[in-house]
């Protein structure tokens, strides 16, 4: 097996977070100068090393209540998860705001809400608007075959077009072809599997980590060379396991399709409201364009600098937006059960999650030093990085915190050197940005599309597992996986 050879006891840099719309479970992240640019301004800077792992609470409260509300109080979530969430927000600003004062409170949120959540939900608002303007129209039967070749080209499409984007493509399509399937559930969860994390691992465009490392000086083919072989592996058993699993669960129950069944004729395939597969290109242009146009100018908000690029890219999204609706029928639409739904469900909850989460990351900035630095401390040993250990320590974090940061939490961990990182430690990079893109699948909350591609689902009938329900999933066949992969390339 393949090992590293050189020493990487390195401090870890701090990370600042600044606008990176990335497609895909979305986090921002900035260069390290800017957050010393920032201090030197004299911004307020939240010290990791000062929190304890009770200021996490909040974070785990979201995710519990995510996880378990549904199942113990489903009416009471169903109308009010927005104030469950926005409860959760509360409880980490107040006592954060008296214990650390009301001016690092105000600079954190505001910084979490300017350049994080709202490039994250104007990018997904465009991605979900646009894509959910194209309509495969004809007669679509989702048979094994036809379901494991769709998730196969999904697969394939994660890369190029982003995991959020090939995900509201393809999602409503997988779903009408399976509507007369009594099960159809494991499709779904086998396409969050798929589509929505592992497919994303070949191109800095698939996935919020990869992007991140393109800015930081990886190569923009470097994932898709070391990348490869993992992602084919992976891709290959699940689509493998899919195929048999959904074979025996259709000789068991096939459904009656109007087509099967003979009372319909069947209608040639056709693609209605073409014009936003042309619009899904130009918001791949508007992400590209945030990350590689850098003029230096920008507005500053209370001690936070906002770069015109995420100023610009945010507008672009926006008028896509716009476009999309413009050029789309109401009709076509409509036949496409195009809700608002989805995305006011994710705008919500999502909120609450970017707050609650700043002390998780800021405890994990600290490295050795903060309440977390066990988890840092243990990805070296005797000054050599261990590839295994950082694939599981990338990827258990990367399931539930966001992806982006962890990545290059571990990055910096690793040295933080691009040019290092892709030669003499190829090893070690390829193992954070497997573990960080490949375990975003591990939860409903480890990458943005996840839980898209649940509401979505749930919106269209289909019983869609908990949380830990879908961890049942996740644990029984990813899991087995993973320890091949490392076994296979990180040991």
């Amino acid at each position: 097996m393949m090992t590293d050879a050189r020493p990487t006891r390195h401090r870890l840099t701090r990370f600042l977070a600044a606008p990176l719309a990335a497609i895909g479970g979305l986090a921002a992240a900035g260069l390290p100068g800017l957050a010393l640019a920032a201090e030197a301004s004299g911004a307020p800077h939240l010290d990791g090393r000062d929190l304890s792992v009770f200021w996490v609470i909040p974070f785990v409260g979201i995710l519990l209540s995510i996880a378990l509300m549904p199942l113990l109080a489903p009416s009471f979530w169903h109308h009010h998860f927005g104030k469950v969430a926005a409860g959760w927000a509360i409880a980490f600003l107040l006592p954060f705001a008296l214990t650390f004062g009301a001016g690092l409170a105000t600079y954190e949120l505001l910084h979490t809400l300017l350049l994080e959540y709202i490039p994250f939900i104007v990018l997904l608002t465009a991605l979900f608007t646009v894509a959910g303007g194209v309509r495969i129209a004809g007669t679509l039967v989702g048979t094994p075959l036809a379901n494991t070749l769709g998730l196969g080209l999904g697969t394939l499409l994660a890369s190029l077009m982003g995991t959020t984007g090939a995900s509201m493509l393809l999602i409503r399509p997988l779903i009408r072809a399976n509507e007369h399937r009594r099960h159809k559930v494991h499709t779904v969860v086998f396409f969050i599997f798929l589509v929505s994390n592992v497919g994303g691992s070949l191109t800095p465009l698939g996935d919020p980590p990869l992007f991140l490392g393109f800015l930081k000086g990886v190569s923009f083919f470097w994932p898709t060379v070391h990348l490869f072989w993992p992602m084919m592996l992976v891709a290959g058993c699940l689509l493998a396991i899919y195929f048999v699993l959904d074979l025996y669960l259709h000789t068991k129950d096939p459904g009656k399709h109007p087509l099967i069944e003979g009372v319909h004729e069947r209608e040639p395939v056709r693609v209605e409201g073409a014009v936003n597969l042309l619009l899904l290109v130009a918001i791949v242009g508007a992400v590209l364009l945030s990350g590689v146009w850098h003029p230096g100018v920008g507005v500053e908000i209370y001690h936070i600098h906002v770069p015109l690029e995420t100023i610009v890219s945010n507008l672009l999204l926006l008028g896509i937006t716009g476009l999309s609706l413009k050029l789309t029928s109401a009709r076509s639409r409509r036949l496409n059960a195009f809700t608002w739904g989805p995305i006011l469900e994710v705008a919500k909850l999502f909120a609450a999650i970017f707050l609650t989460i700043i002390p998780a990351i800021a405890i994990l900035r600290a490295g050795t030093d903060g309440a977390l630095g066990a988890i840092i401390a243990a990805v070296n040993q005797d000054g050599q990085p261990v590839p295994a250990a950082y694939f599981w320590a990338a990827g258990i974090l990367s399931s539930f915190l966001d992806n982006a940061p962890t990545y290059l939490i571990f990055f910096n961990t690793a040295g933080g050197d691009a040019q290092v990182l892709m030669t003499d430690l190829a090893v070690t990079l390829a193992a954070i940005s497997a573990g960080a893109v490949f375990m975003g699948a591990n939860t409903y909350i480890g990458n943005a599309p996840n839980f898209m591609v649940k509401a979505i689902a749930e919106e269209r009938g289909v019983a869609m597992p908990s949380f830990f329900g879908y961890m049942l999933w996740s644990c029984g066949i990813l899991v087995p996986l993973f320890v091949l992969v490392t076994w296979v390339f990180f040991l």
